[in-house]
């Protein structure tokens, strides 16, 4: 398990835009941090608006089940508004909005 206090690199596919991720903050929370909005509804895995692919990396989840079958699971799919980075990530994200280029 990850010290609350290390930060991991998530990208957002092989050319998307990339940020740096705490442990301790989920996926979703920590990229709005950098200025990023991935697509996000309820913020507690059951509305699934937020599902992207893992890539490569590992992950841990926020609460015991999240919204995912094991067959979900098994093919790479996350839900970044429940999951902690453990590792580098590279995700591909369904939707996307980069505030950065709008300040």
């Amino acid at each position: 398990m990850s010290d609350a206090g290390d930060r991991f690199t998530v990208a957002l596919g092989p050319s998307g835009p990339a940020y740096q991720a705490r442990a301790d903050l989920t996926i979703l929370q920590s990229a709005r941090e950098a200025g990023l909005l991935l697509a996000s509804s309820c913020r507690n895995g059951s509305c699934r608006a937020c599902i992207c692919r893992l890539v490569s990396g590992r992950v841990r989840y926020a609460i015991e089940w999240p919204g995912l079958s094991a067959e979900e699971k098994a093919e790479g799919l996350i839900l970044p508004c429940v999951a902690l980075p453990e590792s580098a990530l590279v995700l591909q994200a369904l939707k996307l909005v980069d505030l950065r280029s709008t300040r």
